[in-house]
């Protein structure tokens, strides 16, 4: 008969020989294990520093090229729109160091700033469309008819270009008297603020974009707002550029610009405004405007070329533009 002595000296045996497995297992199999990860990690780590050295290479040529372009800047935009006089246009959330950099740029391109008209979100909200109709047909002047498919921003962009702008070279520099009372009744609804003498018109518009592509339900149509306002201010002038950096997301104006076809044909966009050779670009999609064509620029979705040809101020007959 089998006692119960037996069954613990059993127990016990089976568990001392499952110890000296493991014991064995993992002593033979500990070297070449190790051996296995040490090699994959300095593998990772070789290909890591092999990496980092690329990235910092090309920040270093990148920041060569940037610091190459800003000096040359003022050599590269001389004279390029000498007597045109520039409106600047900020939609909510654009980012003010761009647009100072790119005001700067303008001044040494020859142009008159002719002021600022920042555009509050309350503009933008489809929640205000209401309110933003009422005002257009409160102060529009009698003989300004809008196409039966114009949304509520489409008026509103033309008429804010009535008051801001003229296609009339001789008309730069002297208000609209149709429209005397637009800015200050749109200032009292907190639609857009104002600096400088913006109501002394002026011949181009740059409209800068917002650094991020708008965010929720109502986000393109925000998007497809702002392209309504550069489109407005485009055939109200010379012509528009809409400046910013691209998201690449059709929230963001830039793009929802792009891909409207035939506003594209019209109004220029440059996506490089964080970098000296987008403030050029601008500089020379203002210029090529003049010309009555248009073009995408930068180097997001989209764009068909870095900047607008700088040998020749025609550009290809494949961007005729309506301004």
């Amino acid at each position: 008969m089998i006692d119960f002595r037996y069954h613990v000296v059993s127990i016990v045996a089976i568990f001392l020989a499952l110890a000296v497995g493991i014991v064995l297992g993992t002593t033979l199999l500990q070297e070449p294990a190790v051996k296995s990860i040490q090699e994959v990690t300095a593998g990772l780590t070789a290909s890591n520093d092999e990496l980092r050295a690329q990235i910092d290479g090309l920040r270093g040529r990148a920041a060569g090229n940037d610091q190459f372009i800003a000096s040359a800047t003022p050599d590269l935009v001389a004279g390029e729109l000498t007597g045109q006089r520039v409106l600047l246009v900020e939609a909510p959330g654009s980012n003010n160091t761009a647009r100072e950099a790119a005001e700067q740029v303008l001044d040494q391109a020859g142009a008159e700033i002719a002021g600022r008209v920042t555009l509050a979100e309350k503009f933008f909200d489809p929640k205000n469309k209401g309110v933003l109709d009422g005002l257009v047909d409160q102060l529009k002047p009698v003989n300004m008819v809008f196409p039966t498919t114009a949304t509520s921003w489409d008026r509103a962009a033309a008429l804010l270009a009535a008051t801001f702008v003229s296609t009339d070279q001789t008309q730069a520099g002297t208000p609209n008297p149709a429209t005397a009372d637009v800015v200050s009744t749109f200032e009292a609804g907190g639609l857009l603020s104002v600096e400088g003498d913006p109501l002394k018109r002026s011949t181009l518009a740059v409209v800068f974009a917002p650094e991020k592509a708008y965010e929720g339900e109502n986000a393109e149509v925000q998007a497809g707002a702002v392209v309504s306002v550069a489109d407005g201010l485009d055939t109200g002038g010379k012509g528009t550029v809409l400046a910013g950096v691209s998201a690449d997301t059709t929230a963001d104006a830039i793009r929802a610009l792009r891909d409207e076809s035939e506003i594209a044909k019209r109004v220029s966009t440059v996506d490089t405004t964080d970098m000296p050779v987008g403030r050029v670009a601008i500089v020379y999609s203002l210029r090529e405007q003049m010309s009555g064509h248009a073009g995408q620029y930068g180097v997001g979705k989209g764009a068909s070329a870095p900047i607008p040809p700088v040998a020749s101020a025609t550009p290809s007959p494949t961007t005729e533009s309506g301004s």
